[in-house]
């Protein structure tokens, strides 16, 4: 049964060693799936690299334990071996609680646990960490320790007499090395599309853990899980016509979940990739369009020159339906600092400018104040917010193009996102998986904009038109 990688906090070394263990089995043939708990976007990315395969999700705050179980098993099961990478430290969860932390989805999987600690500066203080999560839930089994940032051969004999005498398995060392160091941003691990070298850099990975990794104990923790029906099995395939989607999808636009794109597929909504960055108009074919997360504030002053991209994209939601969240959204408002502070035109499709603020990051409650093209007026749903740049704006928040009241841990109740027949825009990313609902009132609003575009005259299907500060535009 696969095993979860986690560590008693953030940046101990689960990354650097779940890319060591997924190099080697790529290297060596063996087909791996790669899970990450949370919601994260870019350790993701990474994992889906280094295993030349696409990571999956296992989130419960957003999409609860019945789809976690299915697709732990429906994904892990059709590989050989199985990874899960935790997320934070093993017990972090929602605030100060354990909800949907690692140890949440362990214990729902029944999962060993392979703790990974920064061992740098530590000898006998090292059992009492490692004692102390062996021993804070009974319910956990911890499988081994790897041991990261160990400096020498005889720092590495202090930390395994250390663990010996508490009888906790050590499974591997790995040594300090700044030519392993994983590049940050301004939110986290640099995307993988951004790393050099991506090839060589797989090959010291799995070299790492070919000489460091006691393999022999720690293969049989990746042994994938018996095999389960597809996640979206139970999902009737579409029969009607076709209805291509854009997606944005390049370097600035690259935050998504890969069961949103398989489910709208199978749904009949194929995707259609659209580069903001290239400077061309969105795709004749496509019914709707998706604008995810990402870096355009890394990206504004290129993006605001890409006058064809930004003409092409208010032209389209005058008719057709436009999804966007967080990064997606801040090319519709009307400026867009970018990480120098510079101040940069955009598409001035909504009557905001957007420029750097404090960290916003946690889950969600949400309820719907108004349809929009994927949610229905009084909804109730699950997002997470993970974002650096505040809007501005001079929207009172009884407007009617408000989508939605949210609040979370520590966060009160207050009025967030933009709405209207054409358009839904939020700083929430939604796991689309988490609610059918979502898709399929996604390809109702397909349908309704094929129906509308045709006949409909340009004043009549222009909800934003180009005063942004219109009613209608508000939205």
């Amino acid at each position: 049964m696969a095993a979860v990688i986690a560590a008693p906090a953030s940046g101990s070394g689960k990354t650097l060693l779940s890319l060591a263990l997924l190099s080697w089995a790529q290297q060596n043939g063996r087909r791996i799936q790669p899970f990450k708990i949370g919601p994260d976007y870019l350790d993701a990315q990474l994992l889906s690299q280094a295993a030349g395969q696409a990571c999956r999700n296992l989130d419960l705050n957003l999409c609860g334990e019945a789809w976690v179980r299915q697709a732990f098993h429906g994904y892990g099961g059709t590989s050989e071996l199985t990874l899960v990478e935790g997320v934070m430290g093993l017990f972090d969860g929602i605030g100060s609680s354990e909800t949907g932390s690692t140890a949440d989805v362990a214990r729902l999987l029944d999962l060993p646990v392979v703790l990974v600690l920064d061992a740098g500066g530590q000898a006998a203080s090292l059992g009492a960490i490692v004692g102390g999560f062996r021993n804070h839930d009974s319910q956990l089994r911890i499988a081994g320790v790897v041991l990261n940032k160990v400096s020498s051969p005889r720092h590495r004999e202090l930390l395994a007499e250390v663990l010996e005498r508490i009888e906790v398995p050590l499974l591997g060392c790995l040594p300090r090395s700044e030519a392993l160091a994983l590049p940050g941003r301004h939110l986290g691990l640099a995307p993988a599309h951004e790393l050099e070298a991506p090839e060589q850099r797989r090959q010291a990975w799995a070299a790492l853990a070919s000489k460091h990794l006691n393999l022999e104990r720690l293969e049989p923790l990746l042994q994938a899980p018996s095999p389960g029906p597809h996640p979206l099995a139970d999902i009737p395939l579409e029969q009607g016509q076709p209805l291509p989607v854009a997606l944005a999808s390049d370097a600035a636009f690259h935050f998504r979940y890969q069961e949103t794109s398989e489910l709208m597929e199978h749904m009949g909504m194929p995707l259609l990739r659209w580069s903001p960055l290239a400077d061309k108009a969105i795709p004749s074919e496509a019914k709707g369009l998706i604008l995810p997360g990402g870096f355009p504030e890394q990206h504004a002053a290129q993006l605001s020159g890409c006058e064809e991209s930004l003409r092409s994209l208010r032209e389209f939601v005058r008719q057709r339906p436009l999804y966007a969240e967080c990064g997606g959204m801040l090319v519709l408002g009307e400026r867009l600092t970018d990480l120098d502070g510079t101040s940069h035109n955009m598409a001035g499709l909504l009557p905001f400018t957007a420029q750097r603020g404090p960290l916003q990051v946690g889950y969600r409650r949400l309820q719907a104040r108004q349809d929009s093209p994927v949610v229905q007026s009084g909804q109730q749903l699950i997002g997470h917010e993970f974002h650096r740049w505040d809007l501005h704006t001079n929207r009172p928040s009884s407007d009617s193009s408000v989508l939605w009241d949210i609040e979370g841990w520590k966060v009160h109740r207050h009025s967030e996102g933009w709405v209207d027949q054409t358009v839904h825009a939020s700083w929430i990313h939604l796991h689309w998986a988490s609610s059918m609902t979502i898709c399929s009132r996604w390809r109702a609003a397909l349908e309704a904009g094929e129906k509308r575009s045709p006949n409909a005259s340009s004043a009549a299907s222009n909800p934003h038109g180009s005063n942004p500060s219109s009613n209608a535009g508000a939205g």
